[in-house]
């Protein structure tokens, strides 16, 4: 197995760092920020906070390089990949995938890019909120784009496989305006709500339960993090916003007019329902081999029905639509 060099220790590249050595893969990582560094390192982890030293070593070894830096610090890092090891093996778990598919063929254009997106995270931050355990059962966008080497991609998604995650290929574009419906707004929505809520005062805060913690909670999340993957999903969630508040306009005018709010509430309940729908559906076998000249639509045709890939068997992937 191919040695793993995340940069970035965070939640996310903490928990990269801990399944992949979990699943007998030399690790070691680096951060800008000293207090994961020492946190990772009183765990017994290799890691620094020398990038440059780190990228160098994963030169020498042909690591696969994962950046798990805020989306705002990629740019600068992808500058010091090109000076350190410029031919790297390289994917990210950023939240929003054009903006970095775009910089990494500018300022990294001998690396082998693979763009990478696990779903998973809590509202916590930092090494101390990572684990291992992080990507069970979770999905991993793993970028197909007309020219992406496919032996890249196959190392990427089999990473993926091997830290407990299931695999969904789709190219940068569809997954930010995917992520912008079912993350970046669910965001934005809980940022108004849990203001509203705060503005009821001590009353509201006294009687808040299940409804308003539920869909409160990931407005506890770090407010940087929030800002730079909505911000940085712009084009994606602008349409995605105007959408929801052509909803949200559209109810109040029901309320203020009818009084009722059977289209509205209904709605939003076949929609929960057709994710129940989706994840009960009985799954169909699937199979794609990375040889074929159409492969790369294969796998894109297999994201975007909303199929997933399970395993790889030397160059034939094995998905599952459901």
């Amino acid at each position: 197995m191919r040695d793993v060099c995340v940069i970035g220790l965070g939640l996310i590249g903490g928990s990269v760092l801990r399944a992949a050595a979990a699943v007998g893969r030399q690790v070691w990582g680096a951060t800008s920020a000293a207090a994961d560094a020492e946190a990772s390192v009183a765990e017994g982890f290799d890691a620094s906070t020398d990038v440059a030293a780190a990228l160098r070593r994963a030169a020498e070894r042909e690591a696969l390089v994962v950046l798990a830096v805020p989306l705002t610090a990629v740019e600068e890092v992808l500058r010091t990949v090109d000076e350190h090891a410029p031919s790297c093996l390289l994917t990210d778990v950023t939240s929003v995938k054009t903006g970095v598919l775009t910089a990494a063929r500018a300022l990294a254009p001998s690396a082998r890019f693979v763009g990478g997106h696990p779903m998973a995270g809590t509202a916590e931050s930092g090494w101390r909120a990572g684990n291992a355990a992080l990507f069970g059962g979770a999905a991993w966008v793993v970028c197909v784009e007309d020219d992406t080497d496919l032996g890249a991609w196959a190392e990427v998604a089999r990473f993926a496989i091997d830290l407990g995650a299931h695999v969904v290929p789709l190219t940068a574009a569809s997954h930010d305006e995917a992520v912008a419906r079912i993350s970046h707004l669910p965001h934005l929505l809980a940022a108004v709500l849990a203001s509203v809520g705060a503005d009821g005062g001590p009353v509201a805060m006294a009687l808040a339960a299940g409804s308003y913690t539920d869909a409160t909670r990931v407005a506890a999340t770090r407010p940087g993090l929030v800002r730079a993957m909505t911000e940085g999903n712009r084009d994606a969630l602008l349409p995605v916003l105007d959408e929801a508040l052509g909803r949200l306009g559209a109810m109040r005018g029901s309320l203020a007019s009818t009084g009722g709010l059977a289209v509205s509430i209904n709605s939003g309940h076949e929609g929960a329902r057709a994710l129940a729908d989706a994840r009960q559906a009985t799954p169909s076998g699937v199979r794609v081999a990375l040889g074929a000249p159409d492969a790369r639509d294969g796998l894109r045709a297999l994201g975007e029905r909303g199929g997933r890939i399970t395993a790889l068997a030397d160059d034939t992937v094995i998905g599952e639509v459901r």
